[in-house]
């Protein structure tokens, strides 16, 4: 996938608060921009190799659902990996903002993973 300035459109996710929030704090814990993270989502599970494809990827429920879970399985990959970060906080910070941080992301990921698992 080439994404060049010509090629770049901004998407804009309205989602809740605190998912937003922990999207924000992992991608600024792993130092990854949050535009290249959607970017490559969004090229991942579109199933859309350029602009130019003219069939719709998710156009059955079927590949809906099976988008939703890829979506849960990295979701999942994730939250293991912030449970992981927060678990070797050492005990003087964990009453830190930094540890507060990674409890929420682990919360409401957590959340999350319980909300799409209920939409299968």
């Amino acid at each position: 996938m080439n994404i060049g300035n010509s090629d770049y459109t901004q998407v804009k996710v309205s989602v809740d608060s605190k998912i937003a929030t922990a999207f924000k704090s992992s991608c600024l814990a792993s130092d990854v921009s949050m535009a290249s993270v959607l970017s490559l989502y969004m090229a991942k599970y579109s199933g859309i190799s350029s602009k130019n494809s003219s069939s719709p990827a998710l156009s059955t429920k079927r590949q809906r659902r099976a988008a939703i879970d890829k979506v849960i399985q990295q979701l999942v990959c994730i939250l293991t990996s912030e449970e992981s970060y927060r678990d070797r906080i050492p005990e003087n910070l964990q009453s830190s903002s930094v540890f507060d941080v990674a409890d929420q992301c682990v919360s409401v990921l957590e959340e999350t993973i319980d909300s799409l698992k209920s939409l299968l």
